[in-house]
């Protein structure tokens, strides 16, 4: 078994949207705010910032105005178990991972509670079923993930990992996992040792072309279980 850790959702980078989705410090309960869509899609197939609302409102937030009118790239896209990549971070998917091995999400988060460090949490798990080339997605079902939504051009090898049923999907509550330290985002250093290791130094958390790998998957999942997360077919 094999299992990599990679970030997603919105953050403050330039291309991240300038944000941060919330999070109840409490509860663990969060928003999946994806990162601004920056490429053209099929006509109606869009996914517009402004269907986050109702989820926001719920915990006392609101979209800042830069993001009101733009579309997410909504990748993964936890209604479908899709997700998508390019470039190198799409070599790795496919070098490192195959039918049954474990793709981890994290993001990170605003508390909404107090002010402070951001809250860097596990928010998804998918186990992989199959991968499939953006290109080679039928228009009915180009809707399912934000690669394919895309005009796509076709020297663009967009690869797509299809989560399987029942044991993927957005967690109903996040798992905090992240401190900072030494100037940084890490995993805390009493996960490092309880999932047996991670490939990157330090737990370093930062977005990176690289993705981290767990080196033991088996301890990992075991942690995971002993969690008890509810996973949901749902992006919020």
């Amino acid at each position: 078994m094999n299992a990599l850790l990679c970030r997603v959702g919105a953050d403050t980078s330039p291309g991240g949207g300038g944000w941060n989705g919330p999070v109840n410090g409490v509860t663990r309960k969060f928003v999946y705010v994806p990162i601004p869509e920056s490429r053209s899609v099929h006509p109606g197939l869009e996914r517009p910032y402004a269907s986050l609302n109702a989820s926001l409102s719920a915990f006392g937030v609101e979209l800042p105005g830069h993001l009101r009118l733009q579309q997410m790239h909504l990748d993964p896209d936890f209604d479908h178990l899709t997700y998508g990549d390019v470039g190198e971070r799409a070599k790795q998917l496919k070098a490192n991972l195959s039918r049954g091995d474990v793709l981890v999400f994290y993001a990170g988060l605003r508390d909404t509670l107090q002010p402070g460090p951001l809250v860097y949490a596990i928010i998804g798990v998918f186990v992989v079923d199959e991968f499939a080339l953006a290109i080679n997605i039928s228009p009915e079902a180009r809707h399912q993930n934000a690669h394919s939504r895309r005009v796509i051009d076709p020297n663009n090898l967009d690869l797509i990992v299809r989560g399987r049923p029942l044991v993927s999907g957005r967690l109903d509550r996040c798992l905090p996992v992240g401190e900072f330290k030494d100037r940084a985002y890490r995993v805390r250093s009493d996960l490092i040792e309880a999932w047996g290791g991670l490939s990157v130094k330090d737990g370093y958390l930062q977005r990176s072309a690289r993705l981290p790998r767990f080196l033991k998957p088996e301890r990992f999942c075991n942690w995971l279980k002993e969690q008890h997360t509810v996973l949901v077919q749902a992006n919020n």
